[in-house]
């Protein structure tokens, strides 16, 4: 499979972004904590070299949790700050407030020994399509300042969103990067649902993602489907699709029905708490 996906807005989202960085003292850079290096755009590196860095590893109830403590660190161990979230839930705001105001200590110190006071800490809010930025934005807030969806790309142009008075939040359009130069991290995208379906093959990537479970997770595998055993990824969506009874009209399979049906499940959480990366494997 082939995974390309660059609509043109992203362009002009990404000069905005080097254009507004100047403005900011603190880049908020949420990934999907079942992907977080696939779902980081190196580009977000090169633009906010010069900032305080915050990576929030968002969606981190549906992924494995030794794992997510398995990336805090190695994102620590990159000098970031880190922090696990469910963005829908109001329980880890104050663990992000709290990192906030310490990767902003030394900008704060300066600000009153110039006598500028009250001046709140401007952070940029970026990552790629559908990790949840509007959601954590919104939740953070309290109110519904930023639009939300759970399709890629809902958000199209910048907005600044006043917390409190020590925090303003700059949102930005999810850009996704111009071509993936490694296909598995594409596949990682489209399996979380970072490129849209629609341009997908949903067969071969059901077969992509059940190869992944039988060899990381079989016993989820197993357990979520009534599956005696593994032999290949094909018998498994063949007696998925018949366990399920995913059928056509005249009683025939419906593979495709299946396939969906997989894909649905391990994004909603329903198979278990799934990564798929490990720092350990790059």
């Amino acid at each position: 499979m082939q995974f390309q996906w660059y609509p043109g807005h992203m362009t002009k989202a990404k000069r905005q972004m080097q254009e507004d960085i100047k403005l900011v003292d603190l880049v908020i850079e949420l990934v999907d904590a079942r992907i977080p290096l696939s779902s980081r755009n190196p580009d977000i590196d090169e633009i906010g070299r010069n900032k305080a860095r915050l990576i929030l590893l968002n969606k981190s109830d549906l992924a494995d949790e030794k794992q997510n403590e398995n990336w805090m660190q190695y994102f620590k161990g990159l000098g970031y700050y880190a922090v696990r979230l469910d963005a829908r839930s109001r329980g880890g705001m104050k663990a992000v407030q709290a990192v906030i105001e310490k990767a902003c200590k030394e900008k704060m110190e300066r600000d009153r020994k110039r006598g500028i006071k009250n001046r709140p800490v401007r952070a940029m809010v970026v990552g790629i399509p559908n990790v949840g930025k509007s959601t954590f934005i919104n939740t953070f807030a309290g109110k519904a300042c930023a639009k939300t969806g759970n399709k890629p790309g809902v958000t199209k142009g910048k907005q600044w969103i006043r917390l409190n008075k020590n925090v303003e939040l700059l949102d930005t359009p999810g850009i996704l990067w111009p071509k993936f130069e490694d296909q598995s991290v594409g596949l990682r995208l489209a399996l979380i649902g970072s490129i849209k379906d629609e341009i997908l093959n949903i067969d071969e990537l059901a077969l992509e993602l059940i190869k992944y479970l039988m060899m990381s997770y079989p016993v989820l595998l197993k357990e979520r489907y009534g599956l005696t055993e593994l032999v290949d990824e094909v018998k498994v969506l063949e007696e998925i699709t018949k366990n399920r009874n995913c059928l056509k009209k005249g009683n025939e399979p419906d593979y495709a029905k299946a396939a969906a049906l997989i894909l649905d499940e391990y994004r909603t959480g329903k198979i278990g708490r799934i990564t798929l990366e490990s720092p350990q494997g790059m």
